[in-house]
């Protein structure tokens, strides 16, 4: 995608899972045990995540991400014929300490080096967040951990979206660089007034909504360059 600076940008807020952490650890470091559908069972496990945050907005029945990602968990391995309970415990526990991926600490670290304001906006309750990010090493490098739980309602919620500009202290939404992996989230975002990089982690083409990413990075060792 032809862009290849920001402007104006005082703040670089990304989305945590999928996008700075690896939400397909869990199920990898299990392959193992769940056996040959195991790449099956996380896709579905991340699918129904998601899903089940916009159903719950929709219909007002708000519960925190921890136990939406349970009743995800719980479909993809009743789906695929799995019970075992010990594995479903452990799956839940890794959720706490998800991997980073092997360029987000070199980007937020490059942000703040640059002087810019860094932080995670994102579907996840507190707990599950400074869990993740402690183990992946992330806090030294993050200005803001922004939870959706402070508006009680999933993203793409525009509540969600002016959260970040309120926390961030910015004087609007084209002042931060929005990031993120999942396609509706860098779209929605978009719409909203970021300005907006989506990390291509799963070569997926946009999606037929409104809203459309500034740019499509294949790294986020892209980003410092073409916002600082």
């Amino acid at each position: 995608m032809a862009q290849e600076k920001f402007n104006g940008i005082q703040a670089c807020v990304f989305d945590a899972y999928g996008t700075l952490l690896d939400v397909h650890a869990p199920v990898a470091s299990l392959s193992g045990e769940i056996g040959p559908n195991a790449d099956a069972v996380s896709k579905l496990w991340r699918d129904k995540q998601l899903q089940y945050t916009w159903l719950r907005s929709l219909m007002g029945a708000h519960a925190p991400f921890w136990e939406v990602t349970g009743e995800a968990l719980d479909y993809a391995l009743s789906f695929h014929g799995i019970d075992n309970p010990d594995l479903r415990k452990r799956l839940m526990d890794l959720y706490f300490e998800l991997d980073a991926y092997d360029d987000a600490r070199d980007c937020l670290s490059a942000l703040k080096e640059a002087g810019l304001k860094t932080g995670i906006l994102s579907n996840g309750n507190p707990e599950m967040l400074d869990g993740a990010v402690t183990s992946a090493s992330l806090t030294a490098v993050l200005d803001e951990v922004m939870s959706i739980e402070d508006v009680g309602i999933y993203k793409p919620d525009n509540r969600v979206y002016q959260m970040a500009v309120e926390r961030m202290g910015v004087a609007g939404p084209a002042n931060i660089c929005f990031v993120s992996a999942n396609t509706w989230d860098a779209q929605a975002g978009s719409h909203f007034g970021f300005q907006v990089a989506r990390i291509n982690r799963f070569g997926l083409p946009d999606d037929n909504m409104p809203g459309k990413p500034d740019a499509l990075l294949d790294s986020l060792r892209e980003l410092p360059a073409m916002v600082s």
